[in-house]
């Protein structure tokens, strides 16, 4: 089964995330900042990567994201947030967020595993 890396500063979701996907047969890597996140990711080569927009730093997702492209790291990303609904900002995917989706926490189990399959599907087609 798939390898997903979650990097989120938040251990409530680090852990829901991972029992979620470890009950659904994925291996499941987690880092909760931007370097263990960093680390994780070129260590494990997972398939997946799931990264939170606000860290320590309130663009650490962003920034991480940037990286992971810059240095050739094609892994589809799915990117949390949670503060687009609560300020009305509407992020989308460029450059400055090079993801390939985002998705609002809280997220609820079968639209994570929904999302995480979708991509993992998409990333097996390429």
């Amino acid at each position: 089964m798939a390898r997903i890396a979650v990097i989120d500063d938040d251990t409530d979701i680090l852990d829901a995330s991972s029992l979620i996907l470890k009950s659904r047969g994925f291996e499941v890597v987690t880092a909760n900042n931007p370097d263990d996140g960093y680390r994780i990711v070129k260590e494990t080569q997972p398939d997946l990567i799931i990264l939170d927009v606000i860290m320590n730093e309130p663009d650490d997702g962003f920034v991480l994201a940037q990286k992971f492209r810059k240095e050739g790291v094609a892994t589809p990303i799915l990117m949390y947030t949670s503060i687009s609904r609560a300020l009305g900002i509407e992020f989308s995917k460029g450059i400055m967020a090079p993801v390939d989706e985002f998705v609002e926490k809280p997220i609820s189990p079968d639209e994570l595993v929904s999302k995480v399959e979708k991509l993992l599907a998409k990333a097996k087609e390429k």
